[in-house]
């Protein structure tokens, strides 16, 4: 749009000098001469002075033109375009506005880029104490999970040693029992062998106690008349001793067997009391461990639950972090990568409006001398 209005403003620029040359050869004509004499030598100084003016326009155009062109602003384009075409008053008021810009997006560019610095750190700032929030999650979340199945196990453990102690306290109680009943059957069998074998030994006391006493009474006086012939003299069993002896042995070993058989029953007795009383304070003491264990494992599972979220969170916020640092570098590369590049180049195009000013002002001021 800029070429083609150049393109028009050019042709009714060239009409209106062709016009004008028109016109100044019929006022310069020599029939004319002598009646616009002073008129004539006006246009003559003025023909100058418009001159000079178009030169130095040219001039100031030319300065923004080549800084258009070098930077590729089509605003300076236009500037150059204003220049060449439009009044002094105007283009100068141009320039002044398009300076005004130019200082302004400099300024804006360099806000841009303190926003952006600032930004990116503090981003990348975040990051980096969300991904340590991260990794300390991570640790303590591995910690707690190592614990939790440390834990596990330690109860299972315990679990297993209370139930063998529990099944090796049944047996001993089937063992005590099945002890106490051989006990009960010794006890009988050796107190029944006593009874029948006092029992037997004191009828062959009484026998032969009472046999004893006839043979010492027939020593003293005769016992009716003397036995027949063909037999002998009674006299007392010399094996009856022995028999009574033997009897009376056995009955001292039965009373020997109940006792050792007391005696082992209440060794075995006190040894199941003493059994069960450890075994039950062992089982006792996993059992609060367990209740314990349980706890601190309830604990833990809660604790690896909130870090989980917790964890589930921060990369949640870390993503977020990660999003809005690809934000800012699509909004912030361009203008930090050439930040140097931009604001140098706004210097330069400022530099060069204010040359063109300082270009046209003067070729106003010289116009304005010759004209005096």
């Amino acid at each position: 749009m800029t070429d083609q209005e150049w393109e028009e403003r050019q042709k009714a620029r060239q009409e209106e000098i062709v016009a004008c040359g028109e016109a100044l050869a019929i006022l310069s004509s020599d029939d004319a001469h002598d009646t616009f004499t002073k008129t004539f030598n006006f246009l003559q100084l003025k023909e100058k002075v418009v001159s000079g003016l178009d030169a130095r326009r040219m001039q100031a155009a030319a300065v923004v033109d080549k800084a258009a062109k070098s930077f590729s602003n089509p605003k300076l384009s236009a500037i150059a375009t204003s220049i060449r075409l439009d009044a002094f008053t105007k283009v100068k008021a141009a320039i002044d506005d398009m300076i005004t810009a130019l200082l302004k997006e400099k300024e804006d560019e360099i806000k841009q880029k303190d926003f952006c610095v600032k930004s990116i750190n503090e981003n990348e700032r975040a990051q980096e104490l969300k991904a340590r929030d991260i990794a300390e999650l991570k640790s303590t979340i591995s910690t707690l999970t190592s614990q939790i199945d440390e834990l596990t196990k330690s109860i299972a453990q315990l679990e297993a040693e209370i139930a063998e102690m529990q099944t090796q306290l049944k047996r001993a109680g089937e063992d005590r029992e099945r002890e106490n009943a051989d006990f009960q059957g010794t006890i009988a069998d050796q107190r029944a062998t006593q009874k029948l074998l006092t029992s037997a030994l004191d009828v062959l006391k009484g026998v032969f106690a009472k046999k004893a006493l006839l043979q010492k009474s027939s020593k003293q006086e005769p016992a009716g008349p003397p036995p027949p012939a063909g037999f002998k003299k009674y006299e007392q069993s010399s094996g009856s001793g022995g028999v009574m002896g033997m009897l009376e042995q056995i009955i001292r070993e039965a009373k020997q067997l109940e006792g050792d058989a007391i005696k082992a029953e209440a060794d075995s007795q006190k040894a199941y009391e003493s059994f069960v009383k450890d075994s039950n304070k062992s089982i006792e003491e996993k059992t609060r461990d367990i209740t314990n264990k349980s706890t601190e494992q309830a604990q833990a599972e809660a604790d690896n639950t909130a870090a989980q979220e917790a964890k589930e969170a921060a990369m949640n916020e870390q993503q977020q972090n990660m999003n809005e640092n690809s934000d800012l570098h699509k909004a912030c590369d361009f203008t930090t990568k050439n930040f140097d590049i931009r604001q140098e180049a706004r210097d330069q195009e400022v530099e060069a409006l204010r040359q063109a000013k300082a270009i046209l002002s003067g070729s106003m001021q010289g116009a304005f001398l010759q004209k005096n």
